[in-house]
C-alpha cells in the first residue's frame, strides 16, 4: 500500500492535501503536480512511502529542478511509483541506456551461439544499477529542520518524523 501527499510551505505555515499519482508516469508530471499545489511558487515537497519498505521526499522550490530522496533504491526500483522519482541521473546512469541493448547484440555472422551468456551478462549488470540504500540527495530538509543524519536514520514512520520536524504532522494526518 502507498501513500502519497504533498505539503506546500505558504506563509500561514504548511498545507497539506492528498495527492494520486495514477496520473503521474515522469518525475517532471509529479514536478508540475506539485508546482500546482503552490501558486506562489513556495516549497513543496511530496512525500511518498510504500508500507515500511521505503520512503521518497521530493523538493521542489519554484521552478527549480526537483531534488530527490529516496531511502531504499532496490525497495524503491519494484514499485511503480519508485521507479519515477528513480532517474538515470539520480542513480548516476547516462540519460540514454540504451547502449547495453546494442552491445548485447551477436554482429559476428553467428546467430545462435551465446544468447544464454548474454543474458546473463545484461542482467547482472541491471542489478548492480539500482544500489541498496539511499541514494539522491541527503541534504535535501537540511535548511527545514531535518539533517542528513536524521534523515539517514528514518526508518518505520519516516514521513510522520519529517512531518513533525516540520512542524506540519497535524496537517499530514489530516489527509492520511
Amino acid at each position: 500500500m502507498y501513500f502519497a501527499a504533498l505539503l506546500a510551505r505558504t506563509e500561514d505555515g504548511w498545507e497539506a492535501s492528498d495527492t494520486e499519482l495514477d496520473d503521474v508516469e515522469t518525475l517532471s508530471d509529479l514536478a508540475e503536480l506539485a508546482r500546482e499545489a503552490s501558486p506562489e511558487d513556495d516549497t513543496v515537497l511530496v512525500l511518498i512511502e510504500q508500507e515500511d519498505a521505503w520512503f521518497g521526499v521530493v523538493r521542489i522550490d519554484g521552478e527549480d529542478d526537483p531534488r530527490i530522496y529516496v531511502s531504499d533504491a532496490a525497495a524503491a526500483a519494484r514499485s511503480s511509483y519508485g521507479e519515477i522519482l528513480l532517474t538515470d541521473e539520480l542513480l548516476g546512469r547516462e540519460p540514454e541506456d540504451d547502449g547495453p541493448d546494442l552491445d548485447t547484440l551477436d554482429l559476428d555472422g553467428t546467430e545462435d551461439g551465446e544468447d544464454e551468456d548474454d543474458d546473463e551478462s545484461e542482467g547482472g549488470g541491471s542489478a548492480e544499477a539500482v544500489p541498496h540504500g539511499p541514494v539522491g540527495d541527503p541534504e535535501i530538509l537540511d535548511d527545514l529542520g531535518v539533517g542528513q543524519k536524521e534523515l539517514k536514520a528514518l526508518s518505520e514512520d519516516a514521513l510522520t518524523e519529517i512531518a513533525e520536524a516540520l512542524g506540519a504532522s497535524e496537517v499530514l494526518e489530516t489527509v492520511r
